[in-house]
């Protein structure tokens, strides 16, 4: 984390890029476009949909500029480290799981990637999403 704060720090005291606060500005964004897409999976309520979400979300997020896919892939893996550590207290070291993750973790990269979110698109999800 230390060297990340000093990477960033050195990149703006450089002057890397005239208009820096507009990283920051993306990844506000990006991270919205994340929690948008979050909450239309929860409305939704529809089966076999996650990996759509994952994937629009981190489209969604990647279309904001370098800002936008940096937050989607923050949010990405502490979402995927956060379940690991919830399955392990609840199934114990099984694996349960960890298929699941890194199916979720190709469908962030698919979206982060500029591919089309669609690919994950479940037959017969309503249009509204």
């Amino acid at each position: 984390m230390k060297l990340f704060t000093g990477l960033i720090f050195c990149s703006l005291a450089l002057g890397v890029s005239s208009q820096w606060y507009a990283f920051f500005g993306e990844a506000a964004q990006g991270a919205w476009d994340m929690m948008r897409a979050y909450s239309d999976m929860i409305e939704a309520n529809y089966k076999n949909s996650d990996k759509y979400f994952h994937a629009r979300g981190n489209y969604d997020a990647a279309q904001r500029g370098p800002g936008g896919v940096w937050a989607a892939e923050k949010i990405s893996d502490a979402r995927e480290n956060l379940q690991r550590v919830t399955d392990l207290f609840k199934y114990g070291d099984s694996g349960h799981g960890a298929e699941d993750s890194k199916a979720d973790q190709a469908a962030n990269e698919w979206g982060r990637s500029g591919g089309d979110p669609n690919h994950f698109r479940p037959p017969g999800l309503p249009d509204k999403y």
